[in-house]
């Protein structure tokens, strides 16, 4: 029992330094160094301000800010539009096959998203896969000019991200009790009227949590928008990165860092606290 109890320790103990060593001790120095002065001999200056949250609202990167949340939804609207009927499919269909096609979703996270990203570029380019065939079926006249545009650094978030979208879906639907749904048939609910007052509302924690998977990594994926977007399509991520490597300012960058985390933290809150509420109004029901 001793020995049981001290591995249990050891476990904890090594879990715990890990988490103080690599989290919590760079986010620490993350913070501290958002309310210090940029120096250009030695990067920091020991000096408090709030200047580099103020320069957040500035109209420049206040821009950035909002386009980067518009980029963000649409790609979570349109994943959510593609990913829920494809979990509604595969969660109806015979068991045998469901494994597979989540097999077929899960496949991607096996390539780096970075080489994937590269990968659709020869897909969007203007002498790429994309351009050839629509061009062979006569289609098109000329080439689409997708590259460096915001349509390719949509597609490049939806491409990345809809299995975020896909798989939490799945696991809603998976467990959605059918008795519910034939019910409703039973009391002459039409199929819009079972999707939008059954379904959907028994479904929603799986759709927050879809959206909330989908849009906050997408506020922060600067490589996407560095090579499907060009200068004129920024992300969050890329004024963090810009600011760090390029223009060496780490207390903005850092500040803006926290800035996008602590967005981040109020949304995953929100799904907190509707997972409760949703779970309160099922129990009353």
């Amino acid at each position: 029992m001793s020995k049981k109890f001290s591995l249990q320790n050891a476990i904890i103990a090594l879990i715990v330094s890990w988490l103080v060593l690599f989290v919590l001790i760079p986010n620490v120095m993350i913070i501290g160094t958002s309310f210090l002065t940029r120096d250009e001999a030695n990067l920091i200056e020991m000096t408090f301000t709030l200047n580099n949250y103020a320069r957040l609202l500035d109209p420049l990167y206040a821009k950035v800010v909002m386009h980067s949340f518009y980029m963000a939804i649409v790609a979570t609207l349109i994943c959510l539009v593609i990913g829920y009927p494809f979990a509604y499919i595969v969660a109806k269909m015979p068991e045998k096959w469901r494994p597979f096609m989540l097999f077929l979703v899960i496949v991607p996270f096996w390539t780096n998203s970075l080489i994937r990203t590269y990968g659709l570029k020869i897909v969007l380019g203007t002498q790429g896969i994309l351009n050839k065939g629509l061009l062979a079926l006569d289609i098109i006249d000329k080439p689409l000019r997708i590259m460096y545009t915001e349509t390719a650094v949509m597609i490049g978030l939806v491409y990345i991200l809809l299995p975020f979208m896909i798989l939490p879906l799945y696991s809603a639907l998976e467990k959605l009790d059918h008795t519910y749904i034939e019910a409703a048939k039973d009391l002459g609910a039409s199929k819009w009227q079972t999707i939008t007052k059954v379904i959907l509302p028994l479904t929603m924690p799986g759709i927050i949590g879809g959206c909330l998977l989908v849009l906050l990594p997408a506020l922060g994926m600067f490589y996407i928008a560095d090579l499907l977007g060009g200068a004129k399509n920024l992300l969050i991520g890329n004024v963090i990165k810009s600011q760090i490597l390029n223009a060496r300012d780490w207390p903005f960058g850092a500040a803006t860092s926290i800035a996008l985390t602590t967005a981040m933290a109020v949304m995953l809150y929100a799904y907190y606290r509707a997972g409760k509420l949703l779970n309160r109004k099922v129990e009353l029901e």
